[in-house]
């Protein structure tokens, strides 16, 4: 039994955080563009960005704030232009967008963090943000979570959101946090961008570490279709405000932070692989037996990543010999002959040996779960062990589909 439970209000359920999400116009379908999240007081700031050598320039200013600074206030995010290869001109671009919401906030722009999603090529329309700043102001509420959901998505067809309390000496301690995401998702910190909010009171150092530690379980473990993005954000605020003693080690109240982290990074995680795009289900890719749980983690990505296994589950194939060569080249070390390998309940392959099966009852099985007709879950599980070791690790996608070339085919057009 976990030690959290879940919770209304989303990203604004910690005490002393507000956020707003209105359309300033941005995007030419005129939805919602252009999200605020602020914290009443100095919160320690962490963030986790894309490794990609082509960055957006919100990516290179917030990893240079974080080097200097520890805390934050605010966080604004566009959609709509990704402000990504877009050189000098995107970076004062960036600074200009700080600047002008420090003004209207009334603090310092050194405590503003940014983030920007759209297409890559393309600089912000900055008289149009600009403009717009005053009214994403005064729309600060403590209820503003999902409209701040949805004004950070682009290709998205549902809002990502979660808000999860527990107790710490005797005082609910709560975290909330959005993600956008659905294509061009494989994180290496994917488009994906991640906000976590927290009201606990925690040391820096331990706060980053544990987001990164959050990060490789649950964003890094999943992929819609093998691209890694030029945005990929996942910042979190920690203000405090829950009036707990400061959290500065691992003992049990830092463990339960890090537990109730890791399950709202999880939570969005599964949400953004879910809704990847054209995708009918998600899959969920448990590896066991592994020496340790950075090869469990490394085979499972392999296998939910891979565009055969994707395309057969797409196409209800329960193809057991892809999912067997995707974990074979996934760079870790294991002797075939300890394979095992389940689709759902179907169990295909024991000690390295393929087993008989019903195929017909397992391509039901698929089919269910993209209809979401299995057990009421669109979640198709495989299963997989390697061995004996200790090491555990899970993975989440999604099909591969014919509409996922048609989005793409047409995203600028």
């Amino acid at each position: 039994m976990s030690d959290w439970k879940v919770i209304e209000g989303g990203l604004t359920a910690p005490k002393g955080f507000k956020s707003s999400g209105i359309t300033a116009g941005l995007k030419p379908s005129k939805a919602p563009d252009l999200a605020l999240i602020y914290s009443e007081t100095d919160a320690i700031a962490a963030g986790v960005f894309t490794t990609s050598e082509v960055r957006a320039a919100c990516v290179d200013y917030c990893r240079q704030k974080l080097q200097t600074k520890s805390s934050a206030r605010a966080i604004i995010c566009n959609a709509g232009q990704a402000n990504a290869a877009t050189g000098e001109l995107g970076l004062q671009d960036a600074l200009d967008t700080a600047e002008a919401l420090a003004k209207e906030l009334n603090i310092d722009a050194d405590s503003i963090l940014l983030a920007s999603t759209g297409v890559i090529g393309q600089r912000i329309k900055m008289d149009i943000l600009k403009n717009a700043i005053p009214q994403l102001v005064a729309e600060l509420s403590e209820n503003g979570g999902e409209a701040t959901a949805k004004a950070i998505i682009t290709t998205d067809l549902v809002t990502k959101s979660i808000a999860l309390e527990t107790i710490i000496d005797d005082r609910p301690v709560r975290i909330g946090g959005i993600s956008k995401g659905s294509g061009m998702i494989h994180p290496n910190m994917a488009t994906m961008l991640g906000f976590i909010t927290c009201d606990a009171a925690v040391s820096t150092q331990l706060w980053q570490q544990m987001l990164k530690r959050a990060c490789d379980k649950s964003f890094n473990q999943i992929t819609v279709d093998g691209d890694t993005s030029t945005n990929d954000s996942l910042i979190a605020l920690a203000n405090g405000q829950s009036r707990t003693p400061a959290i500065t080690s691992l003992d049990e109240n830092g463990q339960k932070l890090e537990a109730m982290l890791t399950e709202v990074c999880q939570h969005l995680a599964k949400a953004i692989a879910r809704d990847g795009e054209g995708a009918t289900c998600l899959v969920e890719v448990e590896v066991t037996g592994a020496t340790d749980e950075a090869s469990a983690r490394q085979i499972a990505k392999t296998i939910v990543g891979s565009s055969l296994v994707k395309s057969a589950i797409f196409g209800r194939d329960p193809n057991w010999g892809r999912i067997a060569a995707a974990a074979g080249r996934a760079g870790v070390q294991f002797n075939q002959d300890d394979l095992m390998i389940k689709l759902g309940d179907f169990l295909l392959m024991e000690r390295g040996q393929p087993l008989p099966f019903d195929r017909v009852a397992a391509s039901n099985y698929l089919k269910q779960a993209a209809a979401g007709e299995y057990l009421k879950s669109d979640t198709v599980a495989i299963s997989v062990s390697v061995g004996n070791g200790s090491g555990s690790g899970k993975a989440w996608g999604c099909d591969l589909s014919y509409d996922y070339v048609k989005i793409n085919a047409e995203y600028t057009t």
